[in-house]
């Protein structure tokens, strides 16, 4: 992990220099040498980079949410090409560019935030070896290291033998116990993000590999975390449970705001909002009247929850506007101008193999699906008989239809 952290000694500066501009606030506050100085310092450097990643976030739900509604797509192209594999990177490389699908997306905040906690780590080092780093000179590391939190070092690991840990004035028993519970916290808050995600914000009718991926990763990030927790700092495992924390926190803002189409979130959101609309007798927000419009918008092509919100708005005397709005009439009308929407809007079923794989009933053609349709308009064509016309005439005969023979002709 030394080895590592030390690659980032490049940036090891500014986040030394973003920690002391942070700790002359709180140290006025509580006190220079204090770990509510120092700890309030880190979980202000996390909340700093967060803020600041926000635009990678939007990008990696944007992402997640393509990789999974391209997932039916994908796995056709594996099987198709499994034996190519080549032609199988090939195509899946046009299926991306073709639906503007980035598959890295969904790692950028993760590697984005990858120099500031190793920096860090690299700092809190230092610190425990009483060595200056960046901008902190000795008397900010001295500081640093009588800093406790809950009566364990800001630089003490869960490993460090007894004799490391009473140089930094403390108890190997209070270091270990602090270290465990952050550790089991800082586990437990990654499996609850990705439950939540898994639970809530996925569209149930799409049942694809993707999904099992995930739920794998459901149990193996927290496991992860756990070993490596036990050779982290106290200060990095403030660093860590505190962007998990955050994470925890912006994902169920999204979940809540703006959920995945088909999953439970978006039906919860929409039992909400159609609550909303019938309490007020109108839309409010702009944020709502913009689902409400993408709604309408969708005509023959929306899930299962929007037909169900759309029918319920009509129960309840409201009509959905291309604007986003709702017209007040009367519910039987509203009732019969839906059900005859819905007949006319209603799109073919699907077979039960394509309905369980997941596929979209008007699907985007991707440059496999026109490829295999040329290959088919191939095959289709009628072949021409080996010997031109099917039908050959006899020796001294005209071509084409014969007329009658007269009944008093010969023979």
């Amino acid at each position: 992990m030394d080895t590592i952290a030390s690659l980032f000694s490049f940036i090891t500066t500014p986040v030394s220099w973003i920690i002391v501009q942070f700790h002359k606030l709180y140290g006025a506050m509580f006190g220079p040498d204090t770990g509510w100085a120092w700890g309030l310092s880190i979980v202000s450097l996390v909340v700093l980079i967060r803020i600041c990643l926000i635009p990678l976030f939007v990008k990696q739900i944007k992402s997640t949410r393509n990789m999974q509604a391209l997932q039916p797509k994908m796995k056709a192209i594996q099987e198709r090409y499994k034996n190519d594999k080549q032609r199988q990177s090939e195509e899946m490389m046009k299926l991306y560019k073709e639906t503007g699908t980035n598959p890295l997306s969904s790692c950028l905040p993760i590697l984005a935030q990858s120099p500031f906690f190793f920096a860090l780590y690299h700092v809190l080092s230092k610190i425990a070896s009483g060595d200056t780093i960046g901008v902190l000179n000795q008397d900010l590391v001295n500081s640093a290291r009588e800093a406790h939190i809950f009566g364990a070092p800001i630089a003490a690991k869960f490993m460090d033998d007894p004799g490391k840990v009473e140089a930094l004035n403390a108890s190997l028993m209070d270091v270990r116990i602090v270290t465990a519970v952050m550790i089991v916290m800082m586990s437990l808050s990654q499996f609850f993000t990705q439950r939540q995600l898994m639970q809530k914000n996925v569209d149930l009718s799409v049942k694809t590999p993707y999904m099992q991926q995930q739920k794998m990763l459901m149990y193996i990030f927290p496991v992860i975390f756990a070993v490596m927790g036990i050779n982290f700092p106290v200060g990095v495992l403030v660093y860590w449970l505190t962007t998990n924390v955050w994470t925890m926190g912006q994902q169920m803002y999204v979940i809540n705001q703006n959920p995945t189409p088909g999953s439970k979130a978006q039906d919860h959101y929409l039992q909400r909002l159609l609550k909303s609309v019938t309490s007020h007798g109108e839309v409010r927000g702009r944020r709502r009247r913009g689902v409400v419009q993408a709604i309408v918008a969708k005509g023959p092509d929306r899930n299962d929850n929007e037909r169900k919100f759309v029918t319920a708005l009509a129960k309840a005397g409201f009509t959905p506007q291309a604007d986003g709005s709702v017209k007040k009439v009367d519910p039987a009308t509203a009732e019969a101008e839906n059900a005859a929407a819905t007949r006319r809007q209603q799109p073919k079923r699907q077979p039960k193999a394509k309905r369980q794989a997941g596929v979209p009933q008007t699907p985007a053609k991707t440059s496999l699906e026109k490829a295999d349709e040329a290959q088919e308009a191939k095959t289709k064509q009628p072949a021409k008989p080996a010997g031109g016309s099917t039908r050959q005439a006899k020796s001294g005969q005209r071509k084409g239809q014969q007329r009658p023979k007269h009944p008093s002709s010969k023979k």
